[in-house]
């Protein structure tokens, strides 16, 4: 039985239904990543959705879950985890059944963004939840490989589950799903989420930074997913990717600047853990998103595959990313985590190296099986080592905070991954969508995954300090005590 720490205020700790409320939200956010891939073409026909579009059913969930996660973690905060997590699955759960009932496109992306905010205020409450419950020891590693077990399915099942109600229930019910999972994880915060010490109360939270970063990554996304249609060097295009910067810019003056309580202490990234985790991470939520729509167009545009065929065969990558995230917590008694993060990453660019092979006559066994497994190991051997490498040394009152960066870090990275390699796939392949052209666009963007990936490894074992394994509670607090340094 898992013993977190102790509780400090509203009532006695549950360490144990605190831990399911977080896997089951985990679950929930990284579904939502996912889980509308595979419906995409029957979403597009359903409403009536441009090519361009489409695409916003992905960004418009990414791009304010990202934005505004540092928001979010702020004020869990200032507010409190448990008051922000319930209003976070409050307004997820009602996104979510408004976007099933969406009767226009701008409908269904305006859920979408409402789901993301939802999201960004939960998953770093979340997250600095379980980092108060479990602060060290064989407990702490224990829970965070729950936390990366539950993050992982739900992004890899979220394509089959995507699949299957797709076919069998319509695409309306890939919003729907979460309704009843948002009411789980209330009623398991409301009963086991104590309230904890009384919350800080410092300057009120920084929205126009907020509103900066989000505006920013938006119009940075667009200005390259519109390059289908504007060249790199039309007026438009860098017109659109100058405000863009102008907009980033203004974000980071803002924070410096701020008579308010900044939204990000900049001063977070000379800690060397956090920078390095922060930078490993979006690299990684870049590779993984653009692998995700590439396997998946692939098999259903190039092998012709179905749409519950075809999230059946990303199960095998999401067995194995449970394997991993096994694993890791074994060895994670034993190794340093910058190791496991480096090794999970080279496994996982193998993989996605081996995908880039694929070819337009191919089959499931033997141009996806393989590499699925390869991938999906290696990305369950990093995911709590990452997770506990940028937590686990800031102070106890920007727990939320560093939460907040680290999910951002990961959706931004996905936002602005797959819309660069999308347009470099889209390049490769052109006007044409023979499956030979669609096939050597789709490698293209797997190769360049694995490229990414390489990166993130060579950030791990060059950036991050030497850090002994939490095998016991004396070299927990060793370790955090040499992040601080």
């Amino acid at each position: 039985m898992l013993r977190g720490g102790e509780a400090t205020g509203g009532g006695a700790a549950r360490p144990g239904i605190t831990l399911a409320a977080v896997a089951v939200v985990q679950f929930m956010v990284s579904l939502d990543l996912s889980v509308v891939n595979v419906g995409l073409p029957r979403i597009a026909t359903g409403l009536g959705f441009s090519a361009a579009g489409l695409t916003w059913v992905i960004h418009a969930y990414a791009l304010t879950f990202g934005g505004l996660l540092l928001l979010g973690g702020k004020a869990a905060d200032r507010y409190g985890r448990r008051r922000v997590l319930l209003f976070g699955l409050g307004l997820f759960g009602l996104a979510s059944l408004a976007g099933g009932f969406a009767q226009e496109p701008g409908h269904l992306v305006a859920a979408r963004a409402a789901q993301g905010v939802g999201a960004a205020a939960l998953a770093p409450a979340a997250l600095a939840l379980l980092t108060a419950t479990f602060p060290a020891g064989r407990a702490r590693v224990r829970a965070f490989g729950v936390w990366s077990a539950t993050n992982a399915a739900g992004g890899a099942l979220g394509v089959l589950i995507g699949g299957l109600l797709t076919e069998y229930a319509g695409w309306r019910w890939v919003m729907f799903v979460n309704v009843p999972m948002a009411a789980c994880a209330l009623v398991l915060a409301r009963r086991g989420v104590t309230a904890g010490p009384p919350p800080a109360r410092g300057g009120r939270p920084d929205v126009l930074g907020a509103v900066l970063a989000t505006a920013g990554m938006t119009l940075l996304v667009f200005g390259v997913v519109r390059t289908d249609r504007y060249p790199w060097s039309s007026p438009v295009t860098l017109t659109t990717l100058a405000v863009a910067v102008a907009l980033l810019a203004a974000f980071v003056r803002v924070e410096r600047t701020t008579a308010r309580e900044p939204l990000l202490r900049l001063g977070l990234f000379a800690n060397r853990s956090v920078a390095g985790a922060n930078a490993y991470n979006l690299l990684v939520g870049a590779a993984m998103a653009s692998s995700f729509y590439f396997v998946s167009l692939y098999l259903q545009r190039v092998l012709g595959t179905g749409p519950a065929l075809t999230g059946a065969e990303f199960l095998p990558f999401a067995l194995a990313v449970a394997a991993g995230s096994v694993l890791a917590v074994r060895l994670g008694y034993r190794l340093a985590p910058r190791t496991l993060m480096a090794a999970g990453g080279l496994l996982t660019a193998t993989g996605f190296a081996w995908f880039g092979l694929i070819s337009p006559d191919g089959a499931f066994v033997t141009d996806v099986l393989g590499p699925s497994i390869v991938a999906g190991a290696g990305f369950g051997l990093c995911l709590a080592p990452v997770v506990s490498t940028a937590t686990a040394g800031v102070a106890p009152h920007e727990t939320g905070t560093a939460s907040g960066l680290l999910n951002s870090s990961r959706q931004i990275g996905a936002s602005l991954g797959l819309a660069a390699l999308g347009a470099v796939a889209h390049d490769r392949t052109g006007p044409i969508t023979t499956p030979e052209a669609l096939n050597a666009g789709y490698a293209l963007g797997l190769t360049l995954s694995a490229v990414l990936l390489a990166a993130a490894a060579l950030i791990a074992l060059v950036v991050l300090p030497r850090i002994s394994p939490p095998s016991r509670t004396g070299q927990a607090d060793a370790h955090r005590k040499e992040i601080l340094v």
